[in-house]
């Protein structure tokens, strides 16, 4: 930095240091009135003890969620919006391809009764809805968990097999591949189509592609954020030119069945 820059940085630095004590003597003068806004102290990692997070580098975790403790999560999966992973007396392992959508609960629990420890263990290409509470279960691969449903200590949830929404499936319940369970408590409902097995996997590789879209956005800077706000404002009636500002492609490829999906060369590679 030359001595230009130097001056430059220094007067911002004053400017700044004036505005805060402005405002600390604003408070002051307002009494017992006024309103002081609070930094959030959230964190999307957080370390419990000795333990931290571990996280692969082609995982998306949305901004709102918290992975706390130990917790270790595969490529290519994601945790959405207002989750929460508490790894804290017992691990939490996520696969690969998994997705654990907005607002579930995964927790642990250090034993049960008979002394056995009781980590959640989740396998490759799960998905598991919104607001599902999984608590020292195990969910093998390419398994299905409904939106609201809950999962007690114990719970084996076999793969292709599928919890219903809104089901509490009770301590100790193993649920064979193949099968729906639902209810509270949950009892065996009717065996699974092979149209339904093959939507399981489906549904993970499109929360996978999905999540790339949203990790992109996540990523954009300030500025970049600012100038696609003063496009939007601009161009109020999406058009081509609209479009071609953008860099976006509208056209959908042929291979592609359903909406939510991205370019298939984005989608995350076989392990």
């Amino acid at each position: 930095m030359g001595t230009l820059g130097r001056a430059v940085y220094s007067v911002g630095f004053w400017i700044r240091e004036t505005g805060q004590a402005l405002d600390r003597l604003g408070c002051r003068l307002q009494g017992n009135y006024y309103f002081q806004e609070q930094l959030s102290r959230h964190r999307t990692l957080m370390n419990v003890f000795d333990k931290a997070p571990v996280v692969d580098k082609d995982a998306f975790l949305a901004p709102s969620a918290s992975i706390i403790g130990d917790v270790q999560i595969g490529r290519g999966s994601s945790i959405w919006y207002g989750c929460v992973l508490r790894g804290d007396v017992n691990s939490i392992s996520i696969g690969c391809g998994t997705n654990i959508q907005d607002n579930s609960l995964v927790h642990v629990a250090k034993s049960n009764l008979s002394g056995k420890v009781l980590p959640t263990i989740v396998g490759d290409n799960v998905t598991v809805g919104h607001s599902a509470v999984l608590h020292g279960c195990t969910v093998e691969d390419e398994a299905f968990v409904g939106m609201g449903a809950t999962l007690l200590d114990g719970v084996v949830v076999q793969k292709h097999a599928m919890v219903a929404a809104g089901a509490l499936v009770r301590q100790n319940t193993k649920i064979p591949a193949g099968e729906v369970w639902g209810g509270n408590p949950a009892k065996f409902l009717r065996k699974l189509t092979d149209e339904e097995i093959a939507f399981i996997a489906q549904s993970a590789t499109n929360y996978s592609n999905l999540a790339q879209v949203h990790a992109s956005e996540n990523a954009k800077p300030f500025d970049e954020i600012e100038f696609e706000k003063l496009l939007r404002k601009k161009f109020a009636r999406r058009d081509e030119e609209y479009d071609s500002m953008l860099g976006v492609v509208r056209e959908t490829p042929p291979e592609l069945t359903l909406p939510d999906n991205i370019i298939p060369d984005r989608a995350p590679k076989a392990i």
